[in-house]
């Protein structure tokens, strides 16, 4: 009987709505497949990740992963890990990064390496088409990005700032893709804000999570006129989850999220092929997202 394949799942933090379905897809997929998955959180620490990847890669032949999945949180996806996962025949699945070392750890090795990413360059770029329907006459948008060594937070600002109409200014705010580290970053910046409620039309996050804790530090203001018309606003996230984004969507609390799949479940199968058959996945696959509401309902309801 052949034993069964053990996957390695190293996630972020689970303190994030997309994290937490990123899990969920891959417990499903390899209950489907028969796989033995292991996750991981790092608390958002690309040192302690590092250090629970190759704890894992030291283990016994017997006990040690045939496959890595991991989203890396620093600005590198752990290229010193990578090589000793390559050296042992470990898998290497690289989530929502595109190393530039890919290519060379693939020549040659004798387990499957490749990366797959949501494309955060076309998320930014749906939400600054979101931001259009929502302002069709313009204004100013407080946005919450997440940190800012973190590729996939670039490249959604990019995306952003080229689609949003000209007319529409941008004040951003950082965080760590937690509701808690939004909700902070949103009341230091009312402590310190010299501008008024009125010159924002909107709040735009990069994540689902940081958007429901901006909406939580509005809900902190004392005074009741202010407080009602910060919260007045439209709200805008991504991610998209059924328990999060998408619920907060259908009962007011967020006007718009953008659908982004989750990789882990995808992953767990290319790498599973790729162990079983000796052939390499392709070096690079991207997911598509979607706007909820889509950008034509956005647009008429913003005129309605």
């Amino acid at each position: 009987m052949a034993q069964k394949l053990k996957i390695l799942v190293s996630l972020p933090t689970r303190e994030n709505d997309f994290q937490i379905e990123q899990a969920r897809s891959a417990e499903q997929t390899a209950r489907t497949l028969g796989i033995a998955a292991e996750i991981s959180y790092a608390d958002n620490d690309a040192v302690n990740q590092s250090t629970q990847i190759l704890k894992a890669l030291q283990r016994d032949p017997e006990t040690r992963p045939d496959g890595i999945v991991f989203e890396p949180i620093g600005g590198d996806a752990l290229p010193r890990v990578a090589r000793v996962a390559r050296t042992a025949g470990v898998g290497w699945a690289v989530l929502n990064r595109a190393p530039e070392d890919i290519a060379e750890l693939r020549s040659g090795a004798t387990a499957p390496i490749f990366t797959i990413t949501s494309d955060h360059l076309g998320i930014g770029r749906i939400q600054g088409q979101q931001f259009a329907a929502l302002l069709p006459d313009g204004g100013s948008v407080l946005y919450i990005e997440g940190p800012s060594q973190s590729s996939s937070a670039n490249k959604r600002t990019a995306g952003m700032l080229e689609t949003k109409p000209p007319n529409i200014r941008v004040t951003t705010l950082k965080a760590r893709w937690t509701e808690e580290s939004a909700q902070r970053a949103v009341r230091s910046w009312l402590n310190l804000a010299t501008s008024s409620r009125a010159e924002f039309g909107l709040v735009g996050a990069q994540d689902d999570s940081m958007a429901m804790g901006a909406r939580k530090a509005f809900e902190e203001i004392q005074t009741g006129e202010d407080r009602d018309a910060w919260l007045s606003l439209p709200f805008t996230g991504c991610d998209g989850v059924p328990k999060g984004g998408r619920k907060w969507v259908e009962r007011g609390l967020l006007a718009a999220t953008i659908l982004i799949p989750p990789l882990t479940g995808q992953a767990i199968e290319m790498l599973a092929r790729g162990i079983q058959s000796g052939v390499q996945p392709p070096q690079t696959s991207v997911t598509v997202s979607v706007s909820i509401p889509s950008l034509s309902e956005l647009a008429a309801a913003s005129k309605a």
